[in-house]
């Protein structure tokens, strides 16, 4: 098994990975670290198949690093935002859970 092969797979578990937390879980603390797990594996598995290209004969493109490298500095204020917001919820409500609204909750027990 070659490097490549194995940073490929390593990859395709972080998605995974990222795709349970961001499913599964409720929690949003753990729903950003998902979403950072999927993108981190899917950064990965973008620059494998960009190494495998040119690793065959193909002229070395930087296209595909660049691409990485600016989806890096997105992901990264994006979960800055999301963390900054999930503090402010937190500041506002003592929870950083969502809560629905006690009236639409009472509508909704009433019509059933």
């Amino acid at each position: 098994m070659t490097a490549a092969t194995l940073a490929g797979l390593t990859g395709a578990a972080l998605i995974g990975l990222g795709l349970y937390g961001l499913l599964l879980h409720p929690n949003p603390l753990r729903k950003i670290v998902g979403f950072n797990l999927l993108g981190s594996g899917v950064f990965l598995v973008f620059g494998i198949i960009a190494r495998k290209g040119a690793a065959a004969g193909f002229p070395a493109d930087p296209v595909p690093q660049a691409l990485v490298i600016t989806g890096i500095v997105i992901a990264f204020s994006a979960t800055a935002l999301a963390v900054a917001l999930l503090l402010r919820l937190f500041a506002v409500g003592g929870s950083i859970t969502l809560r629905p609204d006690p009236a639409t909750e009472h509508e909704d027990r009433s019509d059933a």
